[in-house]
């Protein structure tokens, strides 16, 4: 086990606020109120101190898919997000033939069980084809509740979310079934109006999939789905803050509208992220990436992110102008409430693990640590 360890002198971003020249105490795994005696301290005189960023929507990274490939891959995209502040990740599959991504969820059902990702997120087979995005149309199916208990079964009790266009025929039952067995209901790559999406969620859907992206614009005759997500207070809504995904005044808008308790900040990275440029597989789709922006090769159609979200965060605090508490809500302990690990994760309160992010003065990340080990050392600069 690690030393016990003294952070020293940053700028500590906590629930109730931030606290300059703060402190917080590391010792073993978790957060602690008191130091031990030989604990050692690290000055970060100059730095912020942030909880470990949680990320509810990543399809992979450093060149691994977590949508295929070996466990080692997974692994090797979820290292990756760790080095950019992601300590809490879970893993995204795209759609793919109902059969494989049932053994695909059992294969990823055994990494979240030895604590390697904090679950699995399906995002399609059940989505519509008019907003399909970079999902191939001909395995899209409508939402068969029966199809989609034996995805909820397959998973192993680590299904944590799915993405359903739930004004497709079976929609509003599937979404009754996942909330049911404790899974997210999230609205997302969706034709949906302002009416069905208010049935959505009346039926339990609780989380918006990439808001504004694969779904209808906003209209002020048709107000469509975004309103309706936006305006509900049961809804935490999440946004890629990449600066391609969305306007800037989309993200402010979002902001003011569901506030910052209801945000979410998603990666929806793909297997480029923190790897580069060139060609990759998204499912069965091949995509191109050129100047960090991900698209298919057939159609154009942007498909996923390279972003990490120590990028993310610092976009939104130096180009969108929020307050760093915001960011910290949206990053880190809106989402781990989503996922039912508030108590973990998510915040830098005693008794939760060590899961920290360092950044300096300019929102530069220099450190993170997981359960009390660093994985990047802020003192080995």
């Amino acid at each position: 086990m690690a030393p016990s360890k003294v952070l020293a002198g940053a700028r500590v971003v906590l629930p109730t606020g931030t606290v300059d020249d703060g402190r917080v105490i590391v010792d073993g795994t978790r957060i602690a109120d008191t130091a031990p005696p030989d604990a050692e301290t690290v000055d970060l005189a100059g730095h912020w101190v942030v909880p470990g960023f949680v990320d509810i929507h990543n399809h992979g990274g450093g060149g691994a898919s977590f949508t295929g490939g070996t466990a080692e891959d997974v692994l090797k995209g979820v290292h990756t997000h760790r080095l950019h502040g992601t300590t809490t990740v879970v893993a995204s599959a795209v759609t793919g033939d109902l059969d494989f991504l049932a053994r695909r969820a059992g294969e990823l059902a055994e990494l979240a069980q030895q604590g390697d990702i904090a679950g699995i997120h399906f995002e399609g087979p059940f989505i519509s084809p008019c907003r399909k995005g970079a999902h191939d149309e001909e395995l899209l199916r409508d939402p068969d509740p029966a199809e989609v208990r034996k995805l909820i079964d397959a998973a192993h009790g680590h299904a944590r979310m799915m993405t359903l266009a739930t004004e497709l025929p079976g929609g509003l039952d599937s979404v009754r079934l996942l909330t049911e067995h404790g899974v997210i209901a999230a609205v997302g790559h969706t034709d949906a109006t302002y009416e069905q999406t208010l049935q959505a969620i009346d039926a339990g859907a609780t989380v918006a999939t990439h808001l504004f992206n694969a779904m209808p614009p906003l209209g002020h005759r048709s107000p469509g789905p975004i309103t309706a997500l936006l305006e509900d207070e049961r809804v935490t809504v999440e946004l890629i803050n990449d600066g391609t995904h969305l306007h800037p005044a989309a993200l402010q808008l979002a902001f003011h509208h569901a506030g910052a308790s209801r945000v979410a900040f998603i990666t929806d990275a793909m297997d480029a992220a923190g790897f580069g440029d060139g060609r990759y597989m998204l499912g069965p789709m091949e995509v191109e990436v050129a100047d960090g922006v991900a698209r298919l090769v057939e159609g154009g159609s942007i498909a996923g992110s390279t972003l990490t979200l120590d990028r993310a965060f610092k976009r939104a605090v130096t180009v969108d102008g929020l307050p760093v508490e915001d960011v910290v809500a949206a990053i880190s302990a809106n989402p781990a409430r989503l996922l039912g690990l508030a108590d973990r994760v998510g915040s830098l309160e005693p008794g939760r693990d060590a899961d920290l992010v360092v950044l300096d003065a300019g929102f530069d990340l220099v450190g993170v640590m997981r359960r009390g080990e660093w994985v990047v050392d802020p003192q080995l600069g």
